[in-house]
C-alpha cells in the first residue's frame, strides 16, 4: 500500500517539477532515468568489437601492451552527447556518468570484454575533485560494476599533479601535460590482476597511456581500455 502511495506521489511530483534530460532538454517521462531514450537510441554508437581493428586499439597500439580496448560511441561536437558529457563533467551530474557506463558495461558484456578482475577509473586530483565534487570516471566505472560485478578500485593509484585542462592543446602539449603525473601508492591491490581503465573520451590516449606507464610497474598485471567516447579521426 504505502509502495503504491509513494509511486503515485512521485507521479505528481514528477508531472509538475519533471527531471530534464541532460542531453535534449525534454522532461523524462515514467520509466527513464537520468537521459532520455530517444538520447539513447540516438547516441554515435561506435559499434566496436574488441579486435585490435578497432579506433581503439588502433589508437593506443604500439604504445603500451593492452589486451582489448573499446568505446561506446564517437564524440561529436554539438550532439546531444557532447552535451552529457558536460553536464557529467561540469554540471554537477554524476548520474549521467552513472547511466552511461550501464550502457557501456552492457556493451563489454556483448564483446566478450567482462574477464577483467577490477576497474580502474583514471584518477582525478583531489584539489580538482573537490571542486567538481566527484570522479567522472568513476561514476562511469559505477555504472560498468552494476553490469559486471568486479570492483572499481578508485585509492590504489593517485595523480599527484595538477595539470592544466587538456582540451585546447595539440597531442605534444597534451603528454607534456601529463607526463608522471600519476603513482602507484598500494601495488599490492592490484599485483597479478587484470585490469580495466576507465576514461570518459580518448583524444589522443595520452592520459591513459600515462596512467599505463604506472601499471606496467606494478608486477604481472595485464591492461585493458574502456571509454564512453573517442574522439572521431576526420
Amino acid at each position: 500500500m504505502w509502495k503504491n502511495i509513494k509511486e503515485i506521489g512521485s507521479s505528481v511530483i514528477g508531472l509538475f517539477y519533471p527531471d530534464y534530460c541532460p542531453g535534449c532538454g525534454n522532461p523524462l517521462v515514467s520509466g527513464e532515468r537520468h537521459i532520455c531514450t530517444d538520447c539513447l537510441n540516438n547516441l554515435p554508437y561506435t559499434y566496436f568489437n574488441n579486435s585490435r581493428k578497432n579506433l581503439v586499439s588502433e589508437l593506443l597500439l604500439g604504445r603500451f601492451r593492452f589486451e582489448k580496448a573499446f568505446s561506446l560511441c564517437y564524440f561529436v561536437k554539438s550532439s546531444r552527447l557532447q552535451k552529457l558529457l558536460h553536464n557529467l563533467k561540469y554540471g554537477k551530474k554524476p548520474e549521467v556518468g552513472t547511466e552511461l557506463g550501464i550502457y557501456l558495461g552492457q556493451e563489454l558484456l556483448k564483446n566478450d570484454m567482462s574477464d577483467f578482475d577490477v576497474i580502474v577509473p583514471i584518477p582525478l586530483h583531489p584539489a580538482k575533485k573537490k571542486i567538481r565534487g566527484y570522479n567522472q570516471s568513476e561514476a562511469i566505472a559505477r555504472g560498468i560494476n552494476q553490469i559486471i560485478n568486479k570492483p572499481v578500485d578508485d585509492n590504489s593509484i593517485q595523480r599527484v599533479v595538477f595539470t592544466e585542462t587538456q582540451t585546447k592543446k595539440g597531442k605534444i602539449e597534451r603528454w607534456d601535460n601529463v607526463k608522471n603525473i600519476f603513482e602507484v601508492k598500494n601495488p599490492e591491490n592490484l599485483e597479478n590482476k587484470h585490469i580495466l581503465i576507465v576514461d570518459d573520451v580518448l583524444t589522443t590516449g595520452a592520459t591513459i597511456e600515462s596512467l599505463a606507464a604506472e601499471i606496467e610497474k606494478i608486477e604481472n598485471t595485464n591492461i585493458s581500455v574502456a571509454s564512453i567516447a573517442i574522439a572521431k579521426k576526420m
